[in-house]
């Protein structure tokens, strides 16, 4: 589904050019479930917001799908992004003053849906992530991990095939970590592709495959048949 070839991002700060990512190469299929993982600076963020078409590459070719992304107009990618791609963020960029349904049913409102069919919809996935009890609560009314199975349902409400995660339990007490993390990988095991970027060596064992970045390259892609999802405590 994912084709990264040869992608290389370098970025000004101040003086000094900063490279990003250095020929970076790495094919995704559809269902996967992968952690990127390495120091602060190696790169991490930068190649989830490559891959969720947040930024585009100084060369390389990026394919999504079998769609060439790198010539796209901003409008086409935004499409793609709408169509493929749910985000999850670590500060969760939940709107304070809408309930936890509107937060929801931002997306699709954007999207033009009907008001009836985005609440239903909002609905459902509030349902799924176990917390459609919590749907006329406020931001400031929420736990943490409430707060982040939001996010992870407004992420999911328009039906993306591709999750990407970064840094999905940083701001969480453990038990809240451990809830969050079960939602994500019951998405995964319902087909979605999962991609979490976090500095948690527990969490980012957890997937069945295992990227490590230093220095904007992958230094290691390993995966295991026996790290199956769940496998290690967090």
């Amino acid at each position: 589904m994912i084709e990264l070839d040869g992608i290389n991002k370098t970025y000004q700060v101040g003086e000094f050019p900063l490279r990003a990512l250095q020929d970076v190469s790495i094919t995704i299929n559809a269902g996967e479930y992968l952690s990127v993982m390495g120091p602060s600076g190696s790169g991490k963020s930068t190649l989830l917001n490559m891959v969720g078409l947040l930024d585009r590459p100084d060369s390389g070719r990026y394919s999504l799908d079998g769609t060439a992304t790198e010539t796209l107009g901003e409008e086409a990618r935004a499409r793609l992004r709408a169509d493929y791609i749910g985000f999850i963020f670590q500060a969760f960029h939940l709107i304070n003053r809408l309930t936890t349904l509107e937060n929801v049913e931002l997306p699709m409102m954007l999207a033009g849906i009907s008001p009836k069919q985005r609440r239903q919809s909002a609905l459902d996935v509030l349902e799924q992530v176990g917390l459609a009890e919590r749907a006329t609560h406020r931001p400031n009314q929420l736990s943490g991990g409430q707060l982040q199975r939001v996010a992870i349902a407004r992420a999911i409400v328009m039906k993306p095939r591709i999750l990407l995660a970064d840094e999905p339990t940083g701001n969480l007490d453990q038990a809240s970590g451990h809830e969050v993390v079960d939602v994500l990988e019951n998405l995964n095991r319902e087909g979605i592709t999962l991609l979490v970027v976090t500095h948690d060596m527990a969490l980012g064992k957890r997937a069945r495959r295992r990227i490590r970045m230093v220095d904007g390259r992958i230094e290691k892609d390993t995966g295991d048949s026996d790290a199956a999802t769940g496998s290690t405590a967090l």
